[in-house]
């Protein structure tokens, strides 16, 4: 019940953005008789999810009245495009002898089109009553041969409709196209083509609540859910052999170092002082461009909460699959709402650090992670324009999103900003800093910040490893994502090991004398970004047979943007948990 009431005030929430969004099932009820509409929403190829076209840019049987369905944002984001299909399917109404669609005599060129459908394994997707259903419009007949100049394609031309019906409501439905019923599309020559369908109702017990509940099973299977538990037990290592390295630490050394400290009164700037404990002097002198970590900071903030509201929403059950343009349209809202938490935390930090250029700070805080996304979106939405694909976005809809961004998003972040610049905090810094810098000494290759930031991504990428490949097989696959509860527990799992590495790293590098600790900690710990981006690689070339131009480009570049997201809210967790350490660590010490 009570995630009826999150996921009602979330849709009216929505709604009154101007955002319609649609609900995980339709609640309509049907006499017999009566005509459930069956919408044709998209074609495209198997292995390239990103790359999807109109259903009708095939030479497929067209309806009399091409009626289009109009879509709600998230909808229009998700690429659907429906359109009544020419199949009628009214509610009770079996047909078990075939019915034609139409005939039609196909041209030379469309024989070509369905053949190169054929070959590149493309499947048609539509909605009946809001329930999805898939199947291949072809098959590809080797026989026994490797020579792809000796294959025949061959395009289903009947389809079997298996409907379940529960009392006035549709429950589930089932395509299955005729193996024996074809025409042969091998030769550049016209065919005469008769499209075919039957329709088989079958009465269930299965209640309308829960007809969505077979989608959301497949992610919960016992072996997929063992896979998952051993996910979290092998993050649940990574994080106690960290703490177990770091509590060595602190016992065998800070603790006596602290101890030692505190019994000497008359410490001051001992010269004869080394390690981490002649940089009391140092360690809190303020870094270079300050405006530009302060800006990341924020950002990074922003999208950490934007994760944990989305995760959240998750676990309440809000997102239902194939509840169209729910999530990505949570998205956006979530987005533009949380820049009031990226103003707030770049200034207020910008003004800690006695930065007194704060429109500057503002202005990066607002495009450091928005305008590489929106060129990158530029680009892709181009190139889907040029593909004639249904993943480029209408004029409309980019109108629309940009007025989100500009009424919405950038409203917030200034009052954010503002509210930040009323706070006149100060930087808690238990030591006094000198006024002349101290020489940092030459340092061993291995101490560079290259090597460091590839020691520090190795612990938190193993911690999300085994759940990045179901992440990666539904966002580009077909694969069904549904368990965010793990997910969940994943997320602060990776939170925590950033944390802890980032805080070891720290104290590695001021043992080794180097003060200049800032932008350093923020760069091991947003380290996993990039793991997470050279992991896309490895999936692409090794896990998954996309291929094409426009999937490649869609593919690398949402990863990048992706991995520079996730590099910017790791690195504001690394250099928080830092700051704290250092403080802390500094703070337990007698120093003038």
């Amino acid at each position: 019940m009570e995630t009826h009431v999150v996921r009602l005030i979330f849709t009216t929430v929505i709604m009154s953005l101007g955002c319609l969004v649609q609900s995980d099932a339709s609640t309509h009820r049907y006499k017999s008789g009566e005509e459930v509409p069956l919408y044709a929403n998209k074609v495209g190829p198997f292995f390239n999810p990103s790359e999807t076209y109109a259903y009708f840019d095939l030479p497929f049987c067209r309806p009399d009245n091409m009626e289009k369905k109009k879509e709600s944002l998230g909808e229009l984001l998700n690429g659907d495009r429906l359109t009544f299909a020419p199949y009628k399917l009214e509610f009770l109404a079996d047909k078990k002898d075939a019915k034609v669609v139409c005939k039609k005599r196909l041209t030379k060129e469309e024989v070509a089109q369905f053949r190169t459908a054929v070959a590149l394994d493309y499947y048609i997707q539509m909605y009946y009553d809001d329930l999805p259903i898939w199947a291949f419009i072809g098959k590809i007949d080797k026989e026994g041969s490797y020579d792809p100049n000796e294959f025949k394609y061959h395009i289903y031309t009947m389809f079997h409709f298996e409907i379940f019906y529960h009392k006035d409501r549709v429950i589930e439905i089932n395509l299955r196209a005729d193996p024996y019923v074809t025409a042969n599309v091998t030769n550049d020559e016209e065919v005469d083509v008769e499209f075919l369908y039957t329709v088989m109702w079958k009465a269930t017990n299965i209640p309308f609540e829960k007809r969505m509940d077979k989608y959301k099973m497949s992610s919960s299977l016992p072996h997929h859910l063992e896979i998952h538990w051993f996910s979290i037990m092998n993050s649940c290592v990574t994080i106690f052999i960290v703490m177990s390295c770091l509590g060595t630490i602190y016992m065998r050394v800070l603790r006596r170092d602290i101890y030692k400290l505190a019994q000497d009164e008359e410490f001051t700037d001992n010269q004869e002082e080394t390690g981490w404990k002649s940089l009391h002097g140092d360690v809190f002198r303020y870094p270079k461009c300050t405006y530009l970590l302060s800006s990341a900071l924020g950002c990074g903030t922003q999208l950490l909460a934007v994760v944990v509201a989305i995760l959240s929403l998750g676990v309440l059950g809000v997102f239902q699959p194939y509840d169209r343009g729910v999530l990505p349209t949570a998205l956006i809202i979530i987005y533009a709402i949380t820049s009031a938490v990226a103003g707030f935390s770049a200034v207020s930090f910008y003004h800690q650090l006695e930065g007194s250029n704060w429109l500057r700070t503002l202005l990066l805080t607002g495009g450091i992670f928005s305008c590489p996304l929106f060129l990158t979106f530029f680009f892709l939405n181009t190139v889907a324009i040029k593909y004639g694909s249904t993943a480029a976005l209408p004029l409309g809809t980019i109108v629309v999103i940009l007025l989100l961004w500009v009424l919405l998003a950038l409203p917030s972040l200034l009052l954010g900003a503002l509210s930040g610049k009323r706070i006149k905090s100060e930087f808690q810094a238990p030591c006094h800093t000198t006024k002349c810098p101290r020489e940092v000494p030459p340092q061993r290759w291995y101490r560079s910040i290259i090597m460091q930031m590839a020691l520090a991504g190795i612990l938190p990428s193993a911690v999300i490893y085994i759940e990045l490949y179901y992440i990666f097989a539904s966002v580009w696959g077909h694969r069904i994502y549904t368990i965010y509860s793990i997910l969940f527990v994943v997320f602060i799992l990776l939170l925590i090991t950033t944390a802890l590495v980032s805080v070891a790293m720290t104290y590695f590098q001021l043992a080794a004398e180097d003060h200049e600790w800032w932008w350093r900690s923020f760069l091991c710990g947003g380290s996993t970004g990039l793991y997470l981006f050279g992991y896309s690689f490895y999936y692409y070339f090794s896990r998954s047979d996309m291929s094409g131009f426009m999937q490649t480009s869609f593919f690398f570049g949402y990863m990048a943007c992706v991995s520079y997201g996730v590099f910017l809210m790791l690195g504001t967790i690394g250099f928080r948990a830092c700051l704290l350490f250092v403080r802390l660590l500094y703070g337990s010490i007698k120093c003038e």
